[in-house]
């Protein structure tokens, strides 16, 4: 059944978003079509409660980065640095479901 949503996210993140460049703690850096947020987002949380992250959010294909961890960083297209604080994965099955990241600016970003 998840056929049916499979690309989704692809869509979502070519009309929402914009090139993010990845830094993972162990790999080289990719360019990725995905979504960054400044602003306030709720998310579906694990215990199917409804829940608010305030800090700035990454929004990317568990397909696109599928080892994606806390440490590793983020470079968005002003130049600014984040962290990855907490992975969230979103509970869906399609293999291009969503990772929401939480994310702090990293010193000197």
């Amino acid at each position: 059944m998840t056929s049916v949503f499979d690309g989704m996210t692809g869509i979502l993140a070519d009309v929402f978003g914009a090139p993010v460049i990845w830094h993972p703690a162990n790999g080289p850096e990719t360019e990725i079509q995905s979504i960054f947020r400044e602003s306030p987002i709720e998310v579906d949380g694990a215990d199917g409660q409804i829940a608010r992250i305030e800090a700035p959010s990454w929004r990317v294909q568990r397909n696109l980065a599928p080892t994606v961890a806390r440490g590793d960083q983020i470079t968005v297209a002003d130049g600014r640095s984040f962290r990855v604080m907490v992975v969230h994965n979103t509970g869906s099955p399609a293999q291009d479901a969503f990772f929401i990241c939480e994310l702090q600016i990293a010193a000197g970003g």
